[in-house]
């Protein structure tokens, strides 16, 4: 049996930005883009799902006029190399809601809740990308099944073109920044 036999042939090469955006939207669903090459994602646990809803939910009542909170669509970073990732939340500009395609300098927030199998990718790889591509602001969050929830916050330094630890939030965000915000994430099933 052959690699070509068990995955479409379009895994095994480097795709451009014209070939992803004429796919559709569920051949889109459940992969990310990293350096022209699809990855793929496992489907995320209910728990995973309801942190990410949960903040996305905060983040978009307390964003006001200005920005909005989804879950679920691709950021792309570059175009060459391809670089599309699926953050577990975007906080984008309002008038950024139609744009064919969201990119850094619509987003001001990005969150990724860790996951089995995304310790590194979330700790360090998308660290890096995020901060590269100028997203001003990162949130991870740390989950475990029984334990609270912990958000680790990140600005973007603008002068190193790196993230500088900010707050760490266990249970209860409380978060002056980019803009104030609470939820609580103590009453996790």
């Amino acid at each position: 049996m052959t690699a070509e036999m068990i995955a479409p042939e379009w895994m095994h090469r480097q795709i451009t930005s014209e070939e992803y955006d004429s796919w559709t939207e569920e051949q889109c669903a459940g992969i990310e883009i990293v350096d022209g090459m699809v990855v793929v994602s496992p489907s995320a646990s209910r728990r995973h799902n309801r942190i990410g809803r949960l903040l996305a939910n905060a983040l978009d009542r307390a964003g006001g006029e200005e920005w909005i909170a989804d879950t679920d669509f691709d950021v792309r970073l570059q175009d060459v190399p391809l670089n599309n990732r699926r953050p577990d939340v975007v906080v984008y500009r309002v008038d950024a809601f139609d744009a064919p395609l969201i990119r850094p300098e619509h987003v001001l927030l990005l969150v990724e809740v860790v996951s089995p199998g995304s310790e590194t990718t979330d700790r360090l790889v998308k660290l890096d990308q995020y901060a590269k591509a100028g997203i001003p602001f990162y949130w991870r969050v740390e989950q475990a099944a029984g334990r609270v929830p912990v958000v680790h916050t990140h600005l973007l330094d603008a002068e190193s073109g790196t993230y500088r630890a900010g707050e760490v939030f266990t249970g209860l965000v409380k978060a002056a920044v980019p803009y104030p915000v609470e939820v609580d994430l103590t009453q996790l099933p």
